[in-house]
């Protein structure tokens, strides 16, 4: 079945405030679903070129397992999306015209989940989370959905989904059980130092200190945006080898990007685990999208 990709409730705010994100109804097909209704390549207006694109999958988004009525519980990643919505409505408290916001797709990845797509765009509706684009894929053609609409990120719950996007080129993150327990008032990013400082030379992670359209380069934009204190946005650095040189290069190679970065840990080996549990990141940036320590 081929991907659709449509949206369904833009940013509410971008809306009532900014009025130029592009706004698509769903194209019902015959049998209730919506197919076959794609998305252009340049589904921004070149006025909100500056968006940066995050794509986050629906399984991480609701537990397909339970439901509430007509909607799905909400799944690990519900915090994340409550956090990228709460840094587009500070941007745009202080700039109405802001135009470098977060532009949310959720996607399917899978061929049975094309079959609920009614109930996911419900779900949405439902808990209140604002999403600019549905995108319904199969497992054979979601990285196709993914180039298509100029994702930076890719987020998902599935470690073979976020290796096949890294490999062709789209930065991605893999959640976990601890983004349930992120806040959702603050978007917090953790920068694995190590793979700043010495990249895998095939990965996302490798482009950032020469691609100022990276999601990296994006972010560090928008955390300029705000204050040192009470920001929406925090950027994190933990580097888990090496010493103080290790966490100063990566430091100053964040920095050459643009990147600032709130707090800095350096590990120096020790266990990951009992720095992880105060800082309550949404998602780890790195090459190898691994698993953080248990």
């Amino acid at each position: 079945m081929a991907s659709s990709c449509y949206g369904d409730a833009l940013i509410r705010r971008i809306k009532e405030k900014a009025s130029k994100w592009i706004y698509r109804n769903p194209v019902p097909g015959p049998d209730g679903t919506h197919l076959n209704h794609h998305l252009p390549k340049s589904g921004l207006r070149k006025k909100d070129a500056d968006a940066v694109v995050v794509a986050v999958t629906s399984d991480a988004v609701f537990d397909p397992g339970a439901d509430e009525g007509d909607a799905f519980r909400v799944g690990l990643a519900f915090p994340l999306l409550q956090a990228l919505q709460r840094v587009n409505e500070r941007l745009l408290e202080q700039n109405p015209s802001e135009s470098l916001l977060f532009d949310i797709i959720l996607i399917t990845t899978s061929s049975q989940r094309q079959q609920q797509s009614s109930q996911i765009m419900r779900s949405t509706r439902h808990h209140g989370l604002e999403v600019g684009r549905f995108c319904f894929s199969s497992e054979d053609n979601f990285l196709e959905s993914l180039l298509e609409n100029n994702v930076q990120l890719f987020l998902s719950t599935d470690r073979n989904e976020t290796s096949q996007a890294s490999q062709r080129g789209v930065l991605s993150a893999l959640l976990d059980q601890r983004a349930a327990s992120s806040p959702s008032e603050q978007l917090r990013v953790l920068f694995c130092g190590d793979t700043v400082v010495q990249p895998n030379a095939a990965g996302p992670m490798s482009t950032i200190q020469h691609d100022a359209q990276s999601f990296p380069a994006q972010l560090g934009k928008m955390r300029q945006r705000f204050g040192m204190l009470d920001s929406p946005l925090v950027i994190i650095l933990m580097v888990s080898q090496g010493g103080r040189d290790s966490c100063s290069s990566a430091l100053q190679v964040l920095r050459s990007c643009g990147v600032g970065v709130d707090e800095a840990y350096c590990l120096a080996g020790a266990p990951q685990s009992p720095i992880l549990s105060l800082l309550h990141p949404h998602f780890l940036l790195s090459d190898d999208f691994g698993e953080l320590e248990e």
